[in-house]
């Protein structure tokens, strides 16, 4: 039989070029379009338990603020009136003054276990509050006053303001805790600092 010559210009009909072409693994690629649905699946999972995760602890981060600005607040109170105790003039500035430093002494001593029992570590608090509650800013500026001859006056003022915002603190979180031993401590501290509070109010620096 005489072998036809091949005809470069010969065309091929669609059905036989689908034919001759080679077939794909159905198998493989649906088991690589699965595999890929897995890992989409799977970092969709981590991302939503990372938002919920921060989302948690900021809830928890926020509810525990008070703890941390009343722990720390009510050392650097304590450190205030230790300072500033042997620059006063005024006798009766002097015996409030006095009072104060023990009722804080105990109150800092005190807070300890209620504030375990909530998981409160005041050595956990972020720089940023415990810069806030350093007190430091608050001795400049009793330092300033002493230098213009009216501490006494600015003491008296200044202290009334911070054991407002300790005693406000207080009933704050005795509202929201839980904790009978945290409420417990803070009934007792209230009753302790509310009078002194009011006698730094009061105070007139008239009368010595």
């Amino acid at each position: 039989m005489d072998q036809q010559p091949y005809d470069q210009n010969q065309t091929f009909s669609i059905d036989y070029l689908n034919q001759i072409a080679p077939k794909q693994n159905n198998k493989l690629s649906l088991f690589n379009n699965k595999k890929i649905l897995l890992v989409i699946i799977g970092l969709a999972l981590i991302v939503v338990v990372s938002i919920i995760s921060i989302v948690i602890n900021s809830v928890s981060d926020s509810a525990k603020k008070p703890y941390y600005q009343l722990g720390l607040r009510l050392k650097s109170t304590q450190t205030i009136s230790q300072t500033i105790q042997s620059e006063l003039k005024s006798t009766s500035l002097r015996t409030t003054n006095s009072s104060l430093e023990l009722y804080l002494a105990n109150i800092n001593r005190d807070i300890t276990t209620p504030l375990k029992n909530n998981n409160i570590a005041l050595g956990n608090a972020n720089n940023t509050l415990v810069s806030q509650e350093n007190g430091k800013t608050l001795l400049a500026k009793l330092e300033d006053a002493r230098l213009n001859a009216i501490l006494d006056r600015t003491y008296a003022s200044e202290m009334a303001y911070q054991l407002d915002t300790i005693l406000v603190l207080m009933q704050q979180i005795y509202t929201n805790t839980k904790s009978a031993s945290m409420k417990s401590f803070l009934s007792t501290s209230y009753a302790n600092l509310s009078p002194i509070q009011k006698q730094f109010a009061n105070y007139n620096d008239t009368v010595n």
